[in-house]
């Protein structure tokens, strides 16, 4: 009785040994642009690393022409393939609309779900006050590309582009590993 018992709890074990996620992301680097400087402009943008294992993005963007009541976003996800590639998505959401009904768009809401408790975008428009990303961490983000929706091994680059009244004001690009 006690061999059939600990065969079952060995099988246990490698059950829960194979069921396991092993991958982990890693930023690799993070570009901001103001291609507006009348209209916005980033104080920081930047990658600090703490030590080997946590890694985080600081972003802060002062807006000059408040209140902002029309924006919206592009949000191109690209894989490296002998330079990056479109990969899964590409799409543009009118902010203010989607910040007052976030599950209108479930695409959306998934990379807003990276956000939302590291920012101060958490209202709906008009923005009256600067816009602030504070330490969006490698360990968050693993956590949603890996259990979430799980993303194949690879390079990534996230491009955003802040488009508002209709003219493309600021760009940030994320760039990771999964690994």
């Amino acid at each position: 009785m006690s061999e059939n018992l600990q065969q079952f709890l060995q099988l246990i074990v490698i059950l829960l040994l194979i069921n396991q996620n092993f991958s982990k992301f890693e930023f690799t680097n993070v570009k901001c642009n103001s291609l507006d400087k009348q209209f916005d402009d980033f104080e920081y943008c930047y990658l600090k690393s703490v030590n080997r294992t946590y890694k985080y993005v600081s972003i802060k963007v002062n807006l000059f022409k408040t209140p902002v009541t029309k924006v919206k976003v592009n949000i191109a996800m690209k894989k490296r393939f002998n330079g990056y590639r479109p990969f899964l998505f590409n799409i543009t959401v009118d902010a203010c609309r989607f910040l007052s009904d976030p599950s209108s768009n479930p695409q959306a809401n998934y990379f807003y779900g990276f956000l939302t408790t590291h920012t101060n975008i958490n209202h709906t428009c008009p923005f009256v006050t600067d816009i602030i990303f504070e330490k969006l961490s490698a360990e968050f983000i693993n956590y949603r590309v890996s259990k979430i929706l799980p993303f194949p091994e690879g390079d990534y680059l996230l491009e955003t582009n802040w488009i508002a009244y209709d003219i493309n004001r600021a760009t940030a690009k994320f760039y990771g590993t999964l690994s």
